[in-house]
């Protein structure tokens, strides 16, 4: 069977966040992009004066130093979880499961989109709101159970902030560094213990983290000591149906890392 005959009833939709300098991917307390060009058409200087090298002939490479948590990006279990040999409050088996180990397979499946955008602007001095297990019953209600095996993705809307200047310093500095504004609406533990009981085992969102900006660290234990993978920092969210859609994410595969960025795309039913 051709692509286009198997892609006749859906739409393929881009839910990644570019990566720019500009943009406020990076965790605000982690390094920043920095991008350099390693090699260019012809002997020139960029806008700031600095010298472009051609030395190796006439096309255009450049450089990235990016921590692995920068946009559009997956948490494995090693990301807050520790082996268990290391002593480590939280060790446990799944703190084995570093980002090569991780089975593709499981950051793919039929997409649940549930609906948080009424949390969004809630919640003050650097606080998450939090999305409860009655968000998760109020769209089975809609839609059925969650069928086990779902990838599960919370819509709040987030992603509108991502963007370059004062607005994008609501993307994740503002409620983590200057403690003021609503931060992104986040799963409590509950909602999370939820999912696991309806045998999600990746969960998504278009919020800076799956966790609480002001306490990000019990929904990530809750979640990564199961073996559920988290992808973080979606957009588009709103160009997807409740239910009946297939999500992708493809992540760069680095050796004994704690995650990665990548490629995440949903088949959107026509």
């Amino acid at each position: 069977m051709r692509m286009e005959e198997l892609l006749r009833n859906y739409t393929v939709v881009d839910l990644t966040l570019t990566l720019d300098e500009k943009l406020p991917g990076p965790w605000p307390t982690h390094s920043p992009i920095q991008r350099k060009v390693g090699n260019w058409y012809q002997e020139d200087k960029d806008k700031e004066g600095v010298s472009l090298s051609a030395d190796l002939g006439p096309y255009y490479t450049d450089l990235w130093t990016i921590d692995v948590h920068t946009g559009t990006h997956f948490d494995a279990p090693s990301h807050f979880i520790p082996k268990p040999e290391t002593g480590f409050a939280n060790a446990c088996p799944a703190g084995e499961i570093t980002g090569e180990l991780v089975n593709v397979n499981q950051l793919m499946g039929p997409a649940v989109v549930i609906d948080v955008t009424e949390l969004t602007g809630k919640g003050t001095k650097g606080e998450s709101p939090y999305i409860m297990p009655a968000h998760i019953l109020a769209w089975e209600k809609n839609h059925g159970t969650i069928p086990e095996g779902s990838v599960v993705l919370f819509r709040s809307g987030w992603d509108q902030f991502y963007v370059k200047g004062e607005e994008g310093k609501k993307f994740a500095y503002n409620p983590l560094i200057k403690q003021e504004g609503p931060g992104w609406p986040s799963p409590g533990v509950e909602a999370m213990e939820l999912l696991i009981q309806r045998g999600v085992r990746c969960v998504g969102t278009d919020g800076t983290s799956m966790g609480a900006a002001h306490c990000g660290m019990p929904v990530h234990l809750a979640g990564l000591s199961k073996g559920v993978l988290f992808v973080e920092s979606l957009t588009n969210l709103d160009k997807m149906n409740a239910s009946g859609d297939f999500f992708i994410f493809l992540p760069v595969k680095l050796a004994e890392s704690s995650g990665a960025f990548g490629r995440a795309v949903a088949f959107v039913k026509k």
